[in-house]
């Protein structure tokens, strides 16, 4: 029982199936996703994304793929540990204000003491969001608390199992148990079938196979790709502090991310098919076709160089 996911073979993922949702379900889903967004861009905390790292981000598909998880379950840990990250340093932060008070020369050592509280106990949070992730998947191996130990403790970690499970319990807390997050994943696969309805008619097995591939270039190369993005939006090379600041909300808009990348994706394996598959993601969701091109410019010239979309 304790090693069962380290001892299973590796699964054979044949992808979701298109085609076999019924108009109404896929409306509602659609509003539901599109609703989440806004509310999500709406409370935006200053600090989204610095826990999006690609170091980060690599560690985790690493260790998803050593587990063989799917990659829903990928995606989900990165934005749970996003979020639990966020909340926990907001709350050491106002704890540690409220014991400093004003004392300005004990300032420096509470916050010395902040980060070194954040440092280390990260790699237990970074699994404990992993497992919940795999826990959230119904057809896949869930990373028990043996899988777990064996790999904090080949990092010298000497951690517990009760530590483990109170570091679940923690993660659960601090998110108030809401742990089944959307993903960009769910928006991309949603509207790859909202397009399939609307007669896109896209080769669909191997469409998503490329959106899954830039799924995850984006979330490595994640500063890169919305830095060039910015400058593109701007029409300038070195954005202001308060430019940076406000581009924050494109950076976390997960119906933007999906519709790049369908559309990145198509470009690279049916061009002739781009033109209109952009217009259908317009009418879908309300992006303008110029935002879906510049998006999908900025993907494509850190993959491809110079071979990327015209743009208009």
């Amino acid at each position: 029982m304790g090693s069962q996911v380290q001892a299973a073979p590796r699964c054979c993922d044949p992808g979701p199936v298109f085609g076999g949702i019924a108009a109404e379900i896929i409306e509602d889903t659609l509003i539901r996703l599109a609703t989440e967004n806004e509310q999500y861009l709406s409370e935006l905390s200053d600090q989204a994304g610095c826990f999006k790292e690609p170091q980060i981000v690599e560690f985790i598909f690493l260790l998803a793929e050593k587990w063989h998880l799917d990659q829903s379950a990928r995606y989900q840990a990165v934005e749970l540990l996003e979020r639990f990250m966020i909340k926990q340093v907001q709350q050491i932060c106002k704890s540690s204000r409220e014991n400093v008070k004003s004392r300005e020369q004990d300032q420096d050592s509470s916050w010395s003491s902040l980060k070194d509280q954040i440092y280390s106990t990260f790699v237990l949070r970074l699994v404990s969001c992993i497992q919940l992730a795999s826990k959230l998947s119904l057809h896949y191996n869930i990373v028990n608390s043996d899988t777990a130990l064996k790999f904090l403790q080949s990092l010298k970690y000497s951690y517990t199992k009760q530590e483990l499970l109170e570091s679940e319990l923690a993660v659960l807390r601090t998110l108030h148990f809401q742990i089944n997050v959307s993903t960009p994943l769910a928006y991309v696969e949603l509207l790859l079938e909202v397009l399939g309805h609307n007669g896109c008619l896209l080769p669909a097995k191997p469409l998503h196979g490329m959106c899954m591939q830039l799924l995850d270039f984006s979330y490595l190369a994640r500063d890169t790709i919305y830095d060039t993005l910015l400058k593109i939006a701007i029409e300038n090379s070195t954005p202001s502090k308060l430019q940076v600041a406000k581009f924050l909300t494109v950076k976390e808009d997960f119906m933007l991310l999906a519709v790049g990348i369908i559309s990145t994706s198509v470009f690279v394996l049916n061009p002739g098919h781009w033109k209109q598959v952009v217009e259908h993601l317009n009418c879908i969701t309300g992006i303008t076709s110029q935002s879906i091109l510049e998006f999908s410019y900025a993907v494509l010239k850190h993959i491809v160089g110079s071979t990327t979309p015209k743009q208009h």
